[in-house]
């Protein structure tokens, strides 16, 4: 039988967060279909003057693109789009263990309608001044909460998760890249972007996060990376415990960014709440928490996964860019206003190449944008002495000499 929501079960969700695309809301009925489950649900721009509707199938050049990928093809809606390149593109390629793409729900307008009335007042100001529920989709992507082991909601022991969006993890080597943006080959993109954000007024503060440390393999610069995640954790990092999130922001920037005397208060705060899951004195807490997120990371490997995926990024946007105007057959503007004879020379390499090439070039360059936008949810719950668990790995965290079970999931997998 088809799942679908109806007015009437907007009362059990409750919101989550949000990224630029889509809400999360988590369940807090009592119905077994959707306990441990949260909801991602379409947004829809109000600075866009077209009508609002979810029927946006593939354009031509897209389905050429993905011609390959039949399922993807005869779509017929932006949300089916978005779940089965999960399922079909980026499951594969970062692999079944860690991913979850979810399966459709259907929900009413009348259910969206709800559930725009009862979150307004709990979204950041800016989200909501950019977009709104999309009334219109037919579809919501129904997952399993994460931020809980699927016996979390029985279980005596209290769930830690952490979910970062890790960004991109390495510098564009690129040959396609013009002198005038060589910067790029020595700052990581996350830093530039704090730089325009922060000139920009998006933020208050530039973060300390550099990616280039989490991916680094170096266990010393992996836990400076999330202790600076942890201090200026913007919209880039957010812990839960046993579901509900207790830092970091809910989909914003303004949220995240406070004073110094405001960060130690939340600090504190923090570091009381994992009493009794992390056994360190107080002035030990933080800095075993930052030791087991890293220690997740380095064990479970994920992050070399992820690198692999935003490397098929080959030529950077300056290159590949030249492939998509073959593809749609139209003169390269790019090329037309190039002065330099010898970028001219090297761009004229994609304009020489057979379609297929061009196809698989801005295929991976998308592929490869989406894995750099994604997030990677570790979730831990302590070990009884004693106890086995053959379904979750496990790892030791010195500092308090306990042991946690974890698993790690890649979300946000969709095409951007």
């Amino acid at each position: 039988m088809e799942l679908i929501l109806e007015e009437k079960d907007a009362d059990d969700w409750l919101y989550r967060g949000e990224g630029a695309a889509n809400l999360v809301l988590g369940y807090s009925g009592s119905s077994s279909a959707f306990v441990g489950k949260v909801i991602r649900v379409p947004k829809a721009s109000l600075k866009k003057s077209e009508a609002v509707t979810s029927a946006t199938i593939l354009t031509t050049h897209e389905q050429l693109l993905w011609k390959d990928m039949p399922e993807l093809v005869i779509c017929s809606s932006k949300e089916m789009i978005s779940h089965f390149f999960a399922l079909h593109v980026m499951c594969p390629l970062l692999g079944y263990t860690h991913t979850d793409a979810g399966r459709l729900v259907r929900v009413s307008k009348e259910f969206l309608e709800e559930v725009e009335k009862r979150i307004i007042g709990l979204r950041p100001v800016w989200r909501v001044d950019a977009a709104k529920v999309n009334t219109f989709c037919d579809y919501a992507l129904l997952m399993s909460d994460h931020s809980l082991f699927s016996h979390g909601l029985l279980s005596e022991s209290h769930c830690i998760a952490v979910e970062v969006k890790p960004k991109c993890g390495f510098l564009p080597f690129s040959s396609f890249i013009a002198e005038a943006n060589a910067i790029k080959k020595k700052v990581s993109r996350f830093k530039m972007h704090q730089a325009l954000k922060f000139h920009q007024g998006e933020i208050s503060e530039l973060s300390l996060y550099d990616p280039l440390g989490l991916f680094s393999g170096s266990r010393e610069r992996m836990s400076h990376a999330i202790e600076s995640l942890f201090t200026t954790p913007q919209n880039n990092f957010r812990v839960f415990l046993d579901g509900l999130l207790i830092y970091g922001g809910l989909g914003g920037y303004s949220e995240a960014t406070c004073s110094l005397m405001d960060a130690c208060e939340r600090g504190k705060e923090f570091v009381g709440m994992l009493d009794g899951v992390i056994k360190a004195s107080n002035d030990m807490r933080l800095s075993s928490f930052i030791e087991l997120v890293t220690e997740a990371f380095h064990h479970s490997g994920v992050l070399n996964k992820l690198l692999e995926v935003q490397k098929l990024d080959l030529f950077d946007i300056e290159g590949a860019i030249h492939a998509y105007y073959d593809i749609i057959s139209q003169p390269c503007n790019i090329c037309k206003n190039l002065h330099d004879e010898e970028m001219i020379q090297r761009c004229s390499f994609f304009h020489s190449l057979p379609l297929e090439e061009s196809l698989k070039i801005v295929r991976e360059y998308l592929i490869s944008v989406t894995a750099k936008d994604c997030s990677v949810m570790i979730s831990f719950q302590p070990r009884r002495d004693g106890e086995m668990d053959d379904i979750y790995d496990s790892i030791y965290l010195t500092s308090t000499s306990q042991s946690f079970n974890y698993k790690v999931r890649f979300t946000s997998l969709t095409l951007i």
